[in-house]
């Protein structure tokens, strides 16, 4: 079998998925993954002008957890990224829950992201409005990971936040390295979490575990309340570009890359990864079933952003954005320069190649003897050479 995630679901989910309840998104994730860049998405293709080379590219599934497809999407995000990130340095903050609730957010997935989101938000906002620490607004950016190295489960959020900030027309800064004493922001963080998860739990919106009692639900709540959260602030980055990169590798393409998986046999499937604890690169081998299982813990609740912007990056803050920049000096036009989207090139005579057909949208083009001219009037079609025109390819 090859060693890809897409061969292990085609071969192996339709026999785990009897043995297994599975969600409904975790269904259709799988269901992706299996018909990616396959017959049953269709295709796109592009053809010479000399007539002498077709291009077929098939349609990817572009769902976040699939490997094969998020190369492109994950270029996409990156570049709209770098474009409205501010021209200063970035501070990249690690939130992570005690393992002690991952069967909380089991049962509650939707709910338990949601407020990991906010606290997260609320607790950055919050403190660096504080004088003692900037005294204004930032922008940040905040990604949900639900995975370790080794695939288990393990629910953090990655943000990135800008070492400049304003509060009216005054510019500030971020004077040190490590933005906010990790000691209060840790304290500070915990308090949320753990005083809106009690809350929901005493007003129903939040369910325990099964095989939970009330007896159960309170020892976690001490020990988590005693014990020290790891909260990570590491040291400015230049301009936050290597923060954009590391996270543009993880908003798509699930917890596993296919070049990870090193083998599948024997109802075992080996893949390497990289421990944290010494950089050094090792492998696992787990069965096929436990690999799926793990695979499918990270598949994302339906409609629930994993990425999220904040203060002067959130969707409405672009005029703040821009204020600041022109406050730095900065170029506007330049800075929102756009990578234009280039064609595929004919590999023979080095001609960009020209979009015939694309099953997506029903429509082909197809060579005609009797139309010398055809200028396509549907702002999505291209303006096709002589002698061809196009069809409804629709059944």
């Amino acid at each position: 079998m090859e060693a890809t995630l897409q061969s292990i679901f085609r071969s192996e989910f339709e026999s785990y998925r009897k043995m297994h309840g599975l969600s409904l998104d975790q269904i259709k994730a799988a269901q992706a993954i299996m018909a990616c860049q396959s017959d049953e998405l269709g295709h796109e293709e592009w053809l010479c002008r000399d007539d002498d080379y077709v291009l077929r590219q098939p349609h990817s599934c572009r769902h976040r957890s699939c490997p094969c497809c998020n190369g492109s999407y994950s270029q996409e995000w990156l570049d709209k990224i770098k474009a409205k990130l501010l021209p200063c340095d970035h501070y990249h903050v690690v939130f992570t829950l005690p393992h002690e609730l991952n069967p909380i957010w089991h049962y509650n997935r939707r709910w338990c992201a949601d407020k990991l989101f906010q606290a997260t938000a609320e607790t950055l906002k919050e403190l660096l409005k504080d004088e003692r620490y900037l005294g204004g607004e930032v922008g940040f950016l905040s990604t949900l990971h639900t995975w370790g190295r080794t695939q288990i489960f393990h629910p953090h959020m990655h943000v990135l936040v800008s070492g400049v900030g304003k509060q009216g027309d005054e510019v500030l800064r971020v004077e040190n390295d490590f933005l906010i004493p990790v000691g209060v922001l840790k304290a500070k963080f915990r308090g949320k979490w753990l005083s809106w998860l009690n809350r929901a739990y005493s007003e129903g919106e939040i369910i325990l575990p099964e095989g939970w009692s009330e007896l159960d639900w309170r020892r976690i709540l001490r020990q988590v309340s005693r014990k020290k959260w790891n909260i990570r602030i590491q040291g400015a980055y230049r301009h936050g570009d290597g923060v954009a990169i590391y996270l543009s590798r993880y908003v798509r393409g699930g917890p596993i890359k296919n070049r990870q998986i090193l083998s599948v046999d024997d109802q075992k499937v080996r893949f390497r990864y990289k421990d944290h604890r010494d950089s050094k690169v090792k492998t696992m081998s787990l069965p096929t079933e436990h690999f799926i299982t793990r695979v499918l813990w990270h598949v994302a609740v339906g409609g629930q952003h994993q990425v999220r912007h904040y203060g002067l990056y959130a969707s409405g803050g672009r005029e703040k954005r821009d204020r600041l920049r022109s406050l730095l000096g900065l170029d506007l036009e330049k800075v929102f320069e756009k990578r234009k989207k280039e064609a595929p090139i004919c590999p023979k005579c080095g001609h960009v190649l020209m979009h015939v057909m694309s099953t997506r949208r029903e429509l082909s083009y197809i060579r005609s003897r009797d139309v010398q001219q055809v200028v396509a009037t549907d702002r999505d079609r291209p303006v096709l050479p002589m002698g061809w025109h196009s069809i409804d390819a629709s059944p």
